[in-house]
């Protein structure tokens, strides 16, 4: 299948595919015409990686799973360097928002006191 085919079967774009291409996270042949070809395989694979991604991994981390990429990632239990590279994405993940929540309330705080306690949504 061609890469639109493909961007439209997995609900991402033609340029999110490039660069999983890029990535080593998939391949495909080229045809004589030049398009990107990839095997109908291609599909669950792109699809692992969104799920993947938007657990919170990057692609760097994704590349770890490389070998499970093409069965059911949701549902096989994680090597022992998957579940490190997880662990560590999760604090790296909790660091940040924990550095947010802090911006947050020192910024809530000064509009409060500049405020005498009238801090007021912006529409």
């Amino acid at each position: 299948m061609r890469i639109g085919e493909l961007a439209r079967a997995t609900g991402t774009t033609a340029r999110a595919l490039r660069h999983y291409e890029q990535a080593g996270l998939i391949s495909s042949e080229r045809a004589s015409n030049g398009y990107r070809v990839y095997e109908e395989q291609a599909t669950v694979r792109v699809r692992n990686i969104r799920y993947l991604l938007a657990a919170g991994l990057t692609l760097d981390d994704v590349s770890v799973f490389l070998p499970c990429l093409d069965g059911d990632v949701a549902a096989s239990p994680p090597s022992g360097k998957g579940l490190r590279v997880a662990l560590e994405r999760l604090e790296v993940l909790n660091e940040r928002i924990a550095a947010q929540t802090e911006a947050r309330d020192r910024l809530e705080a000064a509009l409060r006191e500049k405020t005498g306690d009238r801090i007021r949504p912006v529409a």
